[in-house]
Order: structure tokens, then sequence, then C-alpha cells
């Protein structure tokens, strides 16, 4: 794609990068061809290609965001199948990134979509304040059949439709902490707690740290970690996202420079895209541009780690059938697609892959509460794939997905790691009591 950017303009670091990414588009159009909006919705500014040129038309011409590009942008998901498609190479989750701290920098949203972001980047990202939101929730809950009745609500209905029916307890492992094998050590890691997940489901993290324990790897969580950033990243509100990294980046650096970590697990595939990316986030930073990148060399999803180690014999053979949900942000983010299945495989599962599994759930982070309709359509898609597949239960490694495709299915759904550690030793997950026999048994 040709372009025609001042001298003054590629002397933004920024914008020089989204430069270069544009220069790769081909305009071939195969991106549309997997575009989950454009799928939808047939229209082609809801394609990558169409976003594409919205974006080169603004960030060339220097123009404040419009609200026909907003819209556009806003609708897409971030779920990065077109990098996946694009025989060009071209690198869509950086160009959109920037799209949208732009967007934030200077276009002015209605004062309900201001206050809707500035809401959950509040409260998301830290597990005390979420942990008191949800409890708020289950009150609001009763009003729901009203939200969701009441133009202009529904964000607010489809928040409440997300929250858990209970509060979950509290987690048991949680950080900071050393978690030591009771054998000789053959391995030491940093854990992220994240900041959703560990209020949602603790028993990941748990299940995580029990199973590398069994396998005699230490495992740390270390002191001053927190959210990755994701959620406010793809808000575009680069402050606070770099804020969280360069913290992240500072407890990994003190284990890193202290008693060492072979790797840094991550139990949610969409924080993994981001922590990964720590080392371009933070390029222009001179305090912490190599850290970071050395952090972003360390950092593996957990499936991805399991995968280089020998396992055992498992000691469970649960035979159950799974249906695995391959997150966008682990197939198309991290290029994760084999080692999950092989290793639920190994470990006495049947696995079965879902019809369009490469389609978004629409989760997507904050999508699904910002765009309910578009979330929901693609949620019942989801589900409709993975129910045709005739499974036990579904098996997926991120909490946002696994929120999302639960609240549209009567299927038990479960994280990876969970089902890992009950075939190597563990508990049954909490998610398959009383709802799955164990034909082994």
């Amino acid at each position: 794609m040709q372009t025609n950017f001042s001298l003054a303009q590629l002397a933004d670091p920024h914008m020089a990068s989204s430069e270069k990414i544009l220069r790769t588009c081909v305009h071939c159009g195969f991106c549309t061809a997997t575009c989950p909006t454009y799928l939808e919705l047939g229209d082609e500014l809801d394609s990558p290609r169409g976003r594409i040129y919205m974006i080169k038309d603004m960030l060339e011409g220097g123009k404040p965001a419009s609200t026909e590009v907003v819209r556009h942008v806003d609708r897409c998901l971030s779920c990065l199948s077109c990098m996946t498609t694009c025989p060009s190479g071209v690198h869509y989750m950086h160009l959109v990134d920037h799209a949208r701290a732009y967007i934030e920098d200077t276009y002015t949203r209605p004062w309900h979509d201001r206050a809707m972001r500035s809401l959950l980047a509040a409260i998301l990202p830290y597990p005390g304040r979420f942990r008191l939101a949800l409890g708020g929730a289950l009150l609001g809950r009763l009003m729901l059949p009203v939200f969701k009745a009441t133009p202009g609500l529904q964000r607010v209905a489809a928040m409440l439709s997300l929250a858990p029916s209970a509060l979950p307890s509290r987690g048991e492992m949680e950080g900071p902490a050393v978690f030591a094998p009771k054998r000789k050590r053959r391995g030491r890691v940093a854990l992220l707690s994240g900041c959703a997940q560990p209020v949602l489901d603790p028993g990941i993290n748990a299940a995580t740290i029990r199973l590398l324990n069994r396998l005699d790897v230490e495992v740390v969580l270390p002191k001053g970690e927190g959210c990755c950033g994701a959620l406010v990243h793809h808000m575009g509100k680069e402050a606070p996202a770099l804020d969280f990294a360069r913290a992240n980046v500072d407890a990994w650096t003190a284990e890193i420079e202290g008693d060492g970590i072979d790797a840094i697990l991550i139990t949610a595939s969409g924080c993994g895209t981001t922590v990964k990316d720590y080392g371009f986030m933070l390029r222009e930073d001179p305090t912490y541009a190599d850290k970071a990148a050395t952090v972003s060399a360390l950092a593996k999803d957990i499936t991805e780690y399991l995968a280089t180690l020998e396992l055992p014999a498992p000691s469970e053979a649960p035979g159950l059938t799974v249906a695995y949900h391959s997150a966008c942000s682990m197939q198309h983010g991290q290029q994760i697609r084999e080692e999950p299945k092989a290793l639920l495989k190994a470990a006495g599962f049947t696995v079965k892959d879902v019809p369009e599994g490469h389609i978004c759930c629409g989760s997507a982070g904050t999508y699904n509460i910002l765009q309910p309709r578009l979330a929901e359509r693609l949620r019942d898609r989801k589900v409709r794939n993975i129910e045709s597949t005739a499974p036990d239960l579904i098996a997926a490694g991120n909490i946002g997905c696994m929120t999302q495709i639960g609240s549209g299915t009567g299927l038990p759904v479960v994280h990876t790691v969970e089902l890992l550690d009950w075939a190597y030793g563990g508990a049954m997950p909490e998610a398959l009591a009383g709802r799955v026999g164990n034909p082994a048994a």
C-alpha cells in the first residue's frame, strides 16, 4: 500500500511503525474470509482491509478520529485471525492498537461511553475492587430483566449477565509467595496471577501450582506483579497500560536477577499475548526496553511450558470427550495450536476440534460488555459449533472465553490446566463435580 506520511509525522516512532505496517498491505482481501465482524455484518468497513483504509486515512491526514472510524474500529475484536490469514505478514495488532490510542487522544466519546469505559478500567484490573463489584452485581442481577428491556442499558445488562451467580471463594494460593516442590527442584518459574481470573476462578492458578509442584517445578508469585495491562491497552488507554507493564517488568526482573527463573508462565492467553508484546510496547523507554524484551522472551503459556517437560503416565484415565476451544489470543496472538490438544490427548481425554474454530467467541476482553449484541451473536455461533461435536465438556485456556461461552451453554467449561492437574493426580475440577461421571472410576 502506498503511503504519504510527512517526515515530521514519521519522526514519531508510533507513526513510523504504523506506516511500515500499512506499506505491507497489498489489498488482497484474504483477511475478510476469516474476520468475525465481516462474516456477521457483511460490511467492508467491518473487515481488517476496510479498517486499514480508514486508519491510514486518519493517521496520514493527521485528522481527529471521526465517529465513523470509531464505530468500525470499536467493532474490531482484536482476535487477530486476519494476521493468521494474511499472506503478506501485515501486523494488524500493532496497527489497531495505535489507532485505538490515537482515538483516545483525539476523539471525545459520548458521556455514557466514557463512563462505562472508565468504570471498567477502574475495576477490572484490580482484584480487590473487582471482587467487591461482583458482590454488588449479585444484587444488580435482580434487575436484569429491566436492564435488558431498557434502551441504552444493554451494556449494563451484558455486564450483569456475565457476572457469576455466586461470589467465588478467595483463592488459597495467593501471592506474593513461593511454592516449592516436595522433591528436588528441577525448574523454577514465575506465575502471573492476573486480575480478573483469580477472582472469577481461583482454581485455575491453584491447579497450575499443584501440577507444577508435582512435576518438581518451584512456582513463585512475585511481589508487585499485577494486571498485565491488556484490558486498558485494548481500550486505547496507553498510559495505564504501560504503567502495568512496567510494574510487572520490575517484579519479574527482581526474580530474574535474584534466584532466577526459567520462564514466566501465564494461564490466561489474552494476558500472554500482551506480555509477549512488552518488548514492543516499551521499546522507546530507555529504562525498560531491554528488561521488557527479556521478560517477553521468557513468557510462555502454561501449555507451551508443559509441552517441554517429560510428563509421567497419567494417574487418572477420565475417558471424557473434550471440545477444545482455542482462544484467539492463543491460536492467532501466540500461534499456539497443537500443544494444548496434544497434552489433553496424552492425559487420556478424547479431544474434538470445533468447527469454525478460528472464529472468535465474542469475549475479547471487554468487548462482550462494550459490544453486547455482536458478542452475543458470536457466542451463540461458537456454542452451536461446540455442541455439534457432542462433547462431555469444553476446555479452554482463557478466562474471558470460559466466561463468555459458559454464559451460552449448559456444558461445563474448564481450563485446560485443571484437566491436566486432574489427570496427573489432582482433584476433579470443581466445575465438573456432579456434572460428569468418570467412566474409568
